[in-house]
């Protein structure tokens, strides 16, 4: 089975590049963040013709997330469960994997950074912090089940200085700060697998390259989108790896898909 998330950055605005990166990616399951639409302004017909049914929680010109499939799906949460969120950040599924249901969630975790005319506003920041813990919780109960869990996404943190191209412009930043990466390093003491460092433990796996200047020639980028997967789903993780092609196309997103494949 073939996993992808891919921050599409307004899934209208990039509907020619995901659709021609579905022809060639051809993966079974699809998880989306920043769609950037509502309910009746997504492109539900272009992707039925595609071979995939989406369920999407959506925000108009904001945020919003989705799940592509091409086996049955089901929605189990719209909005992360036990918090209030007027924001479009997480939407849990369950999918069809040849007879067996695994659990999937489309994460768009806060960016937590002050707006530019308002530096010393800390609001963004109290919001991730609070965001993240409430998806601890959340995450501790699934970690209970003894399912076969994947949350996948833009989770909007540098975990490690291997993960971006140069951690000293990152120390203040809202995506590298202390609290933040003990939050998100929190996830394996519950139990779950960084799908690529578990393969990739010395690759730099950058999804995220800003549209500025050189980024992608220069590959200062920063590894911000991840696969987490409980247990039972980490035993059957066969690759995982970054699709930097789309990254390349014409008018892309600033992400690239992360890809993972399992038995």
């Amino acid at each position: 089975m073939k996993i992808a998330t891919y921050n599409v950055n307004s899934v209208n605005a990039r509907l020619p590049n995901l659709l021609a990166w579905l022809d060639r990616c051809r993966p079974d399951v699809v998880l989306l963040q920043e769609i950037k639409c509502e309910f009746n302004a997504f492109p539900f017909f272009d992707l039925q013709l595609a071979g995939y049914e989406a369920k999407i929680f959506g925000q108009k010109s904001y945020n919003g997330v989705a799940v592509l499939s091409r086996g049955k799906i089901e929605v189990a949460a719209e909005g992360l469960p036990g918090f209030e969120d007027e924001n479009a950040r997480y939407l849990e599924v369950l999918v069809d994997a040849g007879g067996e249901n695994i659990r999937v969630a489309s994460v768009y975790l806060p960016n937590g950074n002050p707006p530019y005319n308002a530096p010393d506003d800390d609001s963004k920041y109290a919001y991730k912090l609070a965001w993240m813990d409430a998806f601890y919780a959340h995450a501790r109960k699934l970690s209970e089940s003894g399912e076969k869990v994947v949350f996948g996404g833009d989770f909007n943190v540098i975990l490690t200085e291997a993960d971006v191209y140069n951690p000293d412009l990152f120390r203040n930043n809202a995506l590298f700060r202390e609290e933040v990466k003990q939050r998100l390093k929190a996830f394996e003491y519950l139990g779950f697998y960084d799908a690529f460092r578990c393969l990739h433990p010395y690759e730099t796996g950058y999804t995220y390259w800003d549209y500025s200047g050189s980024a992608v020639a220069l590959d200062n980028g920063m590894r911000i989108d991840y696969f987490w997967l409980s247990p039972a789903a980490a035993d059957g993780l066969k690759s995982c790896g970054v699709d930097k092609q789309a990254r390349l196309a014409d008018k892309p997103s600033d992400h690239a898909p992360l890809v993972m494949e399992f038995f």
